[in-house]
Order: C-alpha cells, then structure tokens, then sequence
C-alpha cells in the first residue's frame, strides 16, 4: 500500500484517537459559538498506518506526544519546517526493524573494500540516472556520460561522480543561463532544495525500516551529520527529483518563491514512478527495496544494491 504524505501548512491540532490521526482546525475549536456537533464535523481522521511522512509547516501546529509515539510505531517521519518553509528537522523511530541489532552489527562490520564497491554501484546508477534525464531534456549530447558511467571504479577513485555532476549541472536547465547547483544560489536551486530535504527523509525512513543506521555511511562521512548514509543512497534518487523540478518550471510562470501550490508538486516525490527489476513502483516503495537489499550486502546474502532507474 502507498502511504501518504500529510502537509500542514495552517494552524492545525493534531492528536491520536484509536490509532487514528484526528486533525482539528485550533480557531474553529476555539469558537463558543459554535456547536459541538458543528466542531466535529470540522475534524477529520486518517488511519496511522496509512502515513508515511507528516510535514510540519506552521508555527501555530500543536502535536500530541500520543500522535507523536503512534506515527514513530508505525515508522513515519515527522518534519519540521523553519520560517523559510525549508524542512529543517526529521524525527525518525529508534527501532524500525525485528532484526535491528544484527543488522547493526553487519552494519558495523562491513569491511572498507565492500563499502568501496556500494559506492561504486551508487554512482554509476547516478550516473546513468543523470545521463537519462539530461537527454530528455538537456540539448546536449549524453554520449560522455555514458562513457563515464563505465569508467567508475571500486570507491570511484577517480571522482568520475564530480565530473558527470559538472557536465550534467552545465546542461540540465538550458533555459537557465549560467546555473550554478548551491544550497543559497538563485533559483531553482530552492526547488531542488526542498526536493532532495523530502527525498532525503524518504530514504532515511527506508533505512531505519531496514534497521540499519542512517548516520553510519559507506561514502559519506562528515561528523556532524547524522544522515551519511542516507545522504549516500538517495543520490541514483536525485534525478527522479531533478526531472520532477524541470516540468514544475515548465509549467509555472514564477518558480522564485515556494508557493503553495509548488510545494504541493513537490510533496509528490514519494510517490513517482521508478522502475526496480524491470517493475514499476511509487518512488517510496522503491527505496524500501533499496534499503532492504543494501541490507542483505552488509550481511553477505547479496553483492548488489537494488536501485531504481527511469521509466
């Protein structure tokens, strides 16, 4: 089953009744003159398990710890968004899986020439991904990055990622002149950030399902991040984000700001259509098969990561 992503960008009260998400409207609740049948017909209910990401986009939203614990349970992520609308916090299950602590332990364990080769089954999807996003939309030639796909090496030595990611950030908005991919650079760099924030929740909420830890990465290793391995899988992710940031642009007249109705859009991520195996699967779905089978690398039942390619 699909699960849903809930975005709440009013005011809005949010508790648990009977395993169920009730959600009230704070100015209608506090309204004497209204009647409480009218209140309860203002409420609205929606089954735990059915979610799988709630984001949080007003300051004027109250969630109870009993709301908090069963969306945990039922391992959904929970964002919180700064004044900016950015997603700025993620809340995550501390366990997600029955057989959490081996997997740690594989987790933990996974010798330095099997991380190099994850890394390296990672960029080549990435690239590949990147390659066929570029020529359906770019108006350049690809030939290159396909070359360069080939190329990577166990631990990608080489950096053939940088590369691709300079030819692929050069050419994939031709109507862009100049574009430059930076967290604080112009438009639509704000697009691609709010995309890849939600992505990121995605995968990170895949790997705590798969019981694995997302801070513990098999590229990514920065101190103070405690998504490195998130951060490494969702990148054959990406450009399934870049594809959906490209028709957001072609069908707006104004992508400077993160309009409602452009968030709506983006809030679409867990949901696309990627192929895994030669199967079609909502993009959340996938990752699931990501995590899980990266799992079965790290205790030595697979060599292979199941990554997601375009349909």
């Amino acid at each position: 089953m699909i699960k849903k992503t809930l975005y709440f960008g009013n005011p809005a009260y949010l508790s648990l009744s009977k395993a169920q998400l009730v959600i009230q409207i704070p100015d209608v609740q506090a309204n004497n003159t209204l009647t409480p049948e009218f209140k309860k017909m203002n409420e609205r209910t929606i089954p735990i398990e059915d979610i799988g990401m709630v984001v949080l986009d007003n300051k004027r939203i109250t969630i109870t710890s009993g709301a908090i614990e069963c969306l945990l349970e039922n391992n959904s992520a929970l964002i919180t968004c700064d004044s900016k609308s950015m997603p700025t916090g993620l809340m995550l299950p501390l366990e997600g899986n029955t057989l959490q602590s081996e997997r740690f332990r594989h987790q933990i364990d996974a010798s330095l020439p099997l991380k190099k080769q994850l890394w390296q089954q990672t960029v080549k999807q990435k690239i590949m991904n990147q390659e066929n996003v570029l020529s359906m939309y770019g108006q350049t030639n690809t030939q290159c990055m396909k070359v360069w796909c080939h190329e990577v090496k166990s631990g990608d030595t080489d950096n053939v990622e940088a590369k691709a990611a300079a030819y692929y950030w050069k050419n994939i908005f031709p109507d862009v002149p100049d574009f430059t991919r930076g967290r604080e650079l112009a438009p639509p760099n704000n697009l691609l950030n709010y995309g890849y924030a939600i992505l990121r929740a995605v995968i990170a909420r895949s790997l705590v399902g798969s019981g694995l830890i997302p801070t513990l990465g098999i590229h990514h290793h920065n101190r103070y991040n405690v998504y490195c391995l998130a951060d490494d899988i969702m990148e054959p992710y990406r450009p399934f984000v870049d594809e959906l940031v490209i028709q957001i642009m072609h069908s707006v007249d104004d992508y400077s700001e993160l309009t409602r109705d452009i968030k709506a859009m983006l809030l679409n991520i867990p949901v696309l259509d990627v192929l895994i195996e030669g199967k079609r699967y909502p993009l959340m779905v996938a990752a699931g098969f990501t995590t899980a089978s990266l799992a079965k690398c790290f205790s030595g039942e697979s060599k292979q990561i199941k990554y997601p390619e375009r349909l």
